[in-house]
């Protein structure tokens, strides 16, 4: 069975930069049904017994069209979120450390310009979806945003999301409005980076 991921801090502990009612409509209510959808039709499929990663790479084994479109936004949706809200903190860490901190500044200049590049990304993602950095294998990283639910495992990339920064209205309307960048802003305040640093060095073992 595939788990929501347990919130590390309260439903409020993000104010003021994600306000409380929010991440109980987000998370209480459209990561818990992503949640629920998702383990249905993955028992559906006979796919409940993969790993999220696994089955989101395998979806074109998926003959039935409508399941596997099913399985994409919904598995996209539970798999997206258990990144977002793993990676969010009342005391984050505001850089990263190690291995990342080092692959960042060789790759982009700067803990500052990455941060831009995925700003501009969420910032300009037409409708809903997300922004990415994601790793490969050998270490690389690359920033991409991703309609809907996708992923940069449901394209194909064989690339592993290490930070998705949330852009559907849901994330951030009730506070927000149509203030898309402020949030965008505020979600680096609250962006644990060791969080994401860790991530990374499991990417690249």
């Amino acid at each position: 069975m595939f788990e929501q991921v347990k919130l590390a801090y309260e439903v409020n502990g993000l104010e003021p930069h994600i306000d409380q009612l929010t991440v109980e409509t987000h998370y209480g209510k459209h990561h818990a049904t992503y949640t629920k959808t998702f383990n249905e039709l993955a028992e559906k499929a006979g796919m409940a017994d993969l790993d999220v990663e696994e089955l989101l790479a395998s979806l074109d084994k998926v003959s039935d069209e409508t399941l596997r479109k099913g399985l994409r936004n919904q598995g996209g949706g539970y798999y997206n979120h258990n990144l977002y809200f793993k990676t969010l903190s009342p005391n984050p860490a505001k850089a990263p450390t190690g291995k990342l901190a080092d692959k960042i500044n060789e790759t982009f200049g700067s803990l500052e310009e990455v941060i831009d590049k995925l700003s501009k990304a969420a910032a300009g993602q037409f409708g809903s979806g997300w922004s990415f950095l994601s790793a490969d294998k050998e270490g690389n990283l690359f920033v991409t945003a991703s309609p809907n639910q996708d992923n940069p495992i449901s394209e194909g990339t064989g690339r592993i999301p290490i930070l998705a920064l949330d852009v559907w209205e849901h994330a951030y309307y009730l506070k927000y409005k149509n203030l898309r960048a402020d949030y965008i802003k505020e979600f680096f305040e609250v962006l644990d980076w060791n969080a994401v640093s860790a991530l990374y060095d499991k990417v690249t073992g």
